[in-house]
């Protein structure tokens, strides 16, 4: 038996300037706010942010710790919905690529956290 993973808990350098880049993007993924900076999928899977410490280092692309966040997108359309919503809102957001077969999209907040949207075709290999 493997144990189902319930949260993750991100810390953000500025939770007043941070939260408008979650509400957004968590939105665009199907994720209902439950509370003031916590996001639920609806099947017991939580995201919590928190305000980081002052002195914490910052995140470092190729550091220890989390390299990013991925979510499997239903159709390539869903990714390029997300982007078009995510530069609407205001957010800069990198083109989307074409990567053995999958449709990608690689963003990051503004501390640098990064998130990955992507569909992969049938038969398409999702994690190396």
């Amino acid at each position: 038996m493997s144990l189902k993973i319930d949260h993750i808990t991100i810390l953000v350098s500025s939770l007043e300037k941070s939260m408008g880049y979650y509400n957004q993007l968590l939105g665009l993924l199907g994720f209902e706010k439950v509370k003031e900076h916590v996001w639920t999928d609806c099947d017991g899977f939580y995201f919590q942010f928190n305000q980081a410490r002052s002195d914490a280092n910052e995140y470092q692309r190729y550091g220890a710790g989390m390299n990013h966040l991925g979510f499997k997108a239903p159709s390539p359309e869903f990714v390029e919905q997300v982007r078009t919503e995510m530069l609407a809102a205001g957010f800069e957001v990198p083109d989307i690529q074409k990567l053995s077969g999958a449709t990608a999209l690689f963003m990051k907040d503004k501390d640098g956290i990064r998130f990955e949207v992507t569909y992969y075709p049938p038969g398409t290999k999702i994690v190396d």
